[in-house]
């Protein structure tokens, strides 16, 4: 392997890990009944940063996750493929309510994994998040996009 291509090689494997850290990290909050739990997470408001998200990526800090928000409250539905960790996928309602939990998810699935209900947005988080704050339907999050 020339120079170049392996300097090319490794800016591809860097790519996800730099797009990590370029993005900004919001506040978020779910109260459970074990208690208020903080996290520091991004936001994926385009087409474009939806259909990304976590993709390629091999590590998610403990405190970290992922939110889409999808505009507009509907039934959506979801997949693992080219994602590597395994995540608990919390779907949520306009006013920040959770519909739905998909624990622990396959990594690298095309297996679809629908909301069980209308959501404004999806929060992704490490697998075995939900259990360990004891998150289930009808707790409360507290972000921006919700009102």
């Amino acid at each position: 392997m020339s120079a170049r291509h392996f300097l090319l090689a490794f800016l591809l494997f860097l790519s996800p890990l730099a797009q990590a850290q370029e993005a900004a990290l919001e506040p978020l909050e779910i109260t459970t009944g074990s208690g208020t739990h903080r996290f520091s997470i991004e936001v994926m408001r385009t087409d474009e940063q939806r259909a990304r998200g976590l993709m390629y990526r091999r590590y998610m800090a403990p405190d970290r996750g992922m939110l889409f928000d999808f505009k507009r409250e509907a039934p959506v539905a979801m997949w693992m493929k080219n994602t590597y960790l395994s995540l608990d996928m919390v779907f949520i309602d306009k006013a920040g309510h959770v519909v739905n939990v998909a624990e622990n998810t396959e990594p690298l699935s095309e297996r679809i994994i629908p909301s069980a209900g209308p959501v404004v947005a999806v929060l992704e988080l490490n697998a075995g998040t939900a259990q360990r704050i004891g998150l289930k339907n009808g707790d409360q999050l507290r972000h921006s996009l919700f009102k």
